[in-house]
């Protein structure tokens, strides 16, 4: 009879085994054919699905071109190689080696029982500084987000010369407009999320699109962009935003350039390279061209103000209403600047800096950062780095928002300090918290760390559910208004509080507000 039992309890085993692995969501078939994920606690990943044909070749600075189909079950159980960078920038993000031009592919994590399930998606687009970046570092992994109930996607993206150089020869081939593939990437990546992503167990009516740093400043383009509209719901920014006017010079603080800009500075590009026309420079190696555009995150190229893709002034379009309206959960971190500024800035020479880049507003600027001694002016570079970039940015894409949108804004602070960042948050440290994916190979997180991620975590969950980041037992966020511009302090004690440094953020205000001015009169 014991036997009986043992054999019965065997069957029974199976059958849960079994029972759990049919209620997955284990193969799908998407645009091109059909694939099949790795499943492992509850979660099916699906690594390299190709979302665009190979832009190589002919395709190099083409817009994203229709999957080839394939035949089969494709097996989605590995990244596809990054999109071709400094080799270097890899290391340093903890992602796999391997770069090519052949790097137009999605991630998919799903926790959903069936197809049906209808779960909200958060689609990721990772940082950068547009030169850099990759779907496959460790800290981007989405099985632990993925577990709060959503379907996580992350789209890669062409960077560098190879997303964003625009020259007259391509302007004249693509129409009106060069320099901003890797941005219709995105658009891409997202038109396949909405065909696609109800095969997993997503609501494509129900997309936020996230992102950080370079991948934050892309959000806030998509939000603006025509070419994205009606392709997600929601919107989160860490550490992004781009409403400052467009560069056509050096002016301080503006990174966007103008399509003409943009265009000189390819024809510098094609001497570089050696060559003569764009048929030339089709035909040459990725790896030459990586070479020209240099190491780390150079090569000075960005998504470009083209007046298409990228249709003007962000502050002046959101002004006049012209954006992709939702609710958006947008903010900064306390030491943004600590990662880019390391030392070595002296007080006249942060001077000299401001007052060669911001013009008539230098002494406002100057006023409102410190800098008598070095090491004030060390910090006050770290300062002014951080609100020009991250936080000035942020302010006026809530105000904005406030104004001028129907969804509403929600702010935060991030300020979660530790060992390694006992002065304030540095630049990125808010994804692994993000993403659940603390710690490392031998790391501990501290009990502190932790409960910040779940707090973290479940913020962003409950704003791609519904828009709102609050929830039962969490501190409450309210939204963000012009009259009353409350963020969320994420620290020791989180709480709303009012905008942190807000006299250095008036101080820029002004100064583009003037920038905008001598735009238009131009």
């Amino acid at each position: 009879m014991s036997q009986w039992f043992s054999r019965m309890a065997c069957v029974v085993a199976a059958c849960v085994v079994s029972l759990g692995a049919a209620a997955e969501v284990l193969t799908a078939k998407v645009t091109g054919g059909q694939v099949e994920g790795v499943a492992a606690n509850g979660i099916v990943a699906y690594k390299g699905i190709p979302f665009a044909a190979p832009p190589v070749g002919a395709l190099r600075w083409k817009n994203p071109q229709a999957v080839a189909p394939w035949s089969g079950v494709k097996k989605a159980s590995a990244y596809a190689p990054s999109c071709m960078q400094d080799a270097a920038m890899l290391q340093f993000m903890q992602a796999p080696p391997g770069l090519s031009e052949d790097c137009l592919y999605v991630n998919v994590w799903t926790p959903a029982k069936a197809a049906g399930d209808r779960l909200p998606v958060m689609v990721w687009i990772y940082g950068g500084g547009f030169a850099a970046g990759t779907t496959s570092a460790a800290v981007y992994d989405g099985t632990r987000l993925a577990e709060k109930g959503v379907v996580l996607v992350s789209i890669a993206y062409r960077v560098g010369a190879f997303g964003f150089l625009a020259h007259p020869e391509l302007t004249r081939e693509g129409g009106k407009t060069s320099g901003n593939y890797g941005v219709e990437d995105m658009v891409a990546g997202l038109a396949w999320v909405r065909d696609n992503i109800a095969a997993f167990g997503g609501e494509p009516r129900n997309v936020t699109i996230f992102g950080e740093s370079a991948g934050g400043i892309a959000v806030s383009m998509l939000a603006a962009s025509p070419r994205a509209k009606g392709l997600f719901a929601k919107a989160i920014s860490e550490s992004g935003g781009s409403f400052a006017p467009s560069r056509t010079g050096a002016e301080g603080g503006q990174l966007v350039p103008t399509l003409a800009t943009a265009e000189a500075l390819g024809q510098q590009f094609f001497g570089k390279l050696g060559a003569a026309n764009l048929a030339a420079a089709r035909a040459l190696p990725a790896d030459a061209i990586q070479q020209a555009q240099g190491p780390g995150l150079g090569g000075g190229f960005w998504p470009v103000d083209d007046g298409d893709v990228l249709p003007g002034d962000q502050y002046v379009l959101y002004t006049a209403g012209r954006f992709n309206d939702t609710p958006v959960l947008i903010g900064t971190n306390s030491d943004e600047g600590a990662l880019f500024i390391r030392g070595g800035v002296t007080s006249a020479a942060f001077e000299q800096q401001i007052r060669a880049g911001y013009g008539e507003h230098a002494a406002e600027i100057l006023a409102a950062n410190p800098h008598a001694t070095d090491a004030e002016a060390v910090q006050a570079a770290r300062n002014i780095f951080r609100d020009s970039a991250f936080a000035w940015p942020t302010w006026a894409w809530a105000t904005l928002q406030s104004q001028k949108g129907k969804g509403a804004a929600y702010v935060y602070y991030f300020d979660h300090r530790g060992p390694q960042s006992p002065n304030g948050a540095s630049h990125a440290d808010e994804i692994p918290f993000v993403f659940r994916n603390l710690g490392g190979p031998g790391a501990t997180p501290r009990p502190a760390d932790t409960a910040m991620s779940e707090l973290v975590a479940t913020y962003w969950v409950n704003f791609a559910k519904t828009g709102d980041p609050n929830g039962a037992g969490l501190p409450a966020w309210p939204k963000f208004t012009e009259q009353n511009q409350q963020v969320m302090f994420l620290d020791a004690a989180s709480s709303a509080r009012p905008v942190p440094n807000v006299a250095q953020l008036r101080a820029l205000d002004a100064y583009y507000a003037w920038r905008r001015g001598q735009a238009k009169n131009h």
